[in-house]
């Protein structure tokens, strides 16, 4: 393929492998579930885990394993002699449960500017009017869904990549390179995706996952997050003969969400700016219940939120006399950075690597959370790599091929850099 419009040489090389791959593994239904008892949290999920396993073996990597939680791993083995730090590159195979993402027909197009109605729904099209980043994008071949579901961008585009780098590798073995490590997981979405990882078992120094969006960009910074339950508790009567006993926690709920501060709503913040946001509602004649997600990249902005939450909730229940309210609250994950910080090591490669692939590296924060969170408060420091996915979690979610390309050939550098790094002239 030509490299014209292409971050390099390689990225073009790459692209259609990735694409290719990612299109296959889009069409295969992963959709999480939140609150299920089971991991993964739903079967469907095992039927990608297993085409990787597969693919993993026939592309000849090393301690290929699916094991009883889900988790595929994999190594590659070093082509240098000298020690080097073993890295690994994780990405999820779920995708968000709320959005229909069963018989994804993956659409390949080139985008010729403009409005794009996609085939399957009339009323969803890609617009750069909603999103602005399709302008940069004039000319190149995207895949979309056709409107009737996601599309699992997030984040099969970043599997794909990771598939497609070590492929380019595992057949290149003069590319000087230490050992690698591949995971892939479930239920990323529901924010259980590393609860049963084995981080010994995985054995690396430093990790990226690939779960982010706009080419260049780097993402070391995430939310920190909290999952607040509010239960509101009535009483229930016939509507009949209800007067002066009826309490109705339907009413206290609506005044509950209706207290929350317009402008710390996730639809009026942005940058570091926090929010509460209702995420599931559900009532009847006796209860209430409303699940909330605050985010805040400052833990103690998002401390703030929790008591501002609670406060709200239970001067909700005190307008109602006779009814009572109950509150529990989750940590999620942790904002990543402080954790990233301590070894100053695995951001630099990333950025050496990136520059190698003719990008500057542009440190943005993620406004949400990936594995990294999770792993890096866990000890294994994990920054996010770009994939070229946009409109994550809609029917309206696109990749664009040449920041595929451009995202397999960051992974190929960064296994390099890794290496030279360590080499025994760079401690001379």
């Amino acid at each position: 393929m030509s490299a014209e419009g292409y971050t390099s040489g390689l990225a073009a090389d790459l692209a259609p492998a990735a694409r290719d791959r990612f299109v296959r593994y889009a069409r295969v239904h992963t959709s999480s579930l939140e609150g299920s008892d089971s991991f993964p949290s739903t079967p469907q999920q095992w039927d990608l885990l297993r085409l990787l396993e597969q693919e993993l073996l026939e592309l000849g990597l090393e301690d290929v394993e699916l094991d009883g939680h889900g988790y595929v791993t994999a190594t590659l083995p070093p082509t240098v002699e000298h020690e080097v730090p073993t890295i690994g590159f994780l990405a999820h195979v779920d995708t968000f449960p709320d959005v229909p993402g069963e018989n994804v027909d993956p659409q390949v197009v080139v985008y010729e500017g403009g409005r794009l109605q996609l085939p399957g729904d009339a009323k969803v099209a890609l617009d750069p009017a909603e999103s602005p980043e399709l302008e940069r994008h004039v000319g190149h071949e995207l895949v979309t869904s056709d409107g009737t579901t996601l599309l699992g961008a997030d984040d099969k585009a970043g599997i794909a990549e990771i598939v497609t780098a070590v492929a380019y590798l595992k057949d290149r073995p003069e590319l000087p390179h230490g050992r690698i490590r591949v995971a892939f997981n479930p239920d990323e979405e529901i924010g259980a995706g590393t609860d049963h990882l084995d981080l010994d078992r995985l054995g690396c120094v430093a990790a990226y996952t690939l779960d982010g969006s706009t080419a260049g960009e780097l993402e070391q910074e995430s939310f920190n997050a909290l999952q607040l339950t509010v239960v509101f508790r009535g009483v229930s009567t016939h509507t009949g003969t209800a007067k002066g006993k009826l309490v109705n926690p339907v009413r206290i709920l609506a005044d509950f969400v209706a207290s929350l501060p317009r402008e710390l709503a996730p639809e009026t913040t942005e940058g570091y700016e926090g929010f509460v946001h209702p995420h599931v509602a559900q009532a009847d004649a006796e209860q209430a219940r409303c699940v909330l997600i605050l985010r805040d990249h400052d833990w103690g902005l998002l401390q703030q939120h929790e008591a501002l939450t609670r406060r709200l909730a239970e001067e909700a229940a005190a307008r109602f006399p006779g009814s009572s309210v109950e509150l529990t609250v989750k940590e999620q994950y942790r904002n990543m950075k402080e954790f990233i910080d301590r070894d100053p090591r695995v951001m630099a490669a990333a950025e050496e690597a990136y520059r190698r692939e003719g990008l500057e590296p542009k440190r943005v924060a993620i406004r949400g959370g990936t594995d990294g969170s999770r792993l890096s408060e866990r000890g294994l420091p994990t920054p996010n790599l770009f994939t070229g996915g946009h409109d994550y979690h809609s029917r309206r979610e696109w990749v664009c091929v040449r920041d595929m390309g451009s995202a397999a050939a960051v992974v190929v550098h960064l296994a390099q850099v890794w290496a030279e790094r360590a080499g025994p002239e760079s401690r001379s």
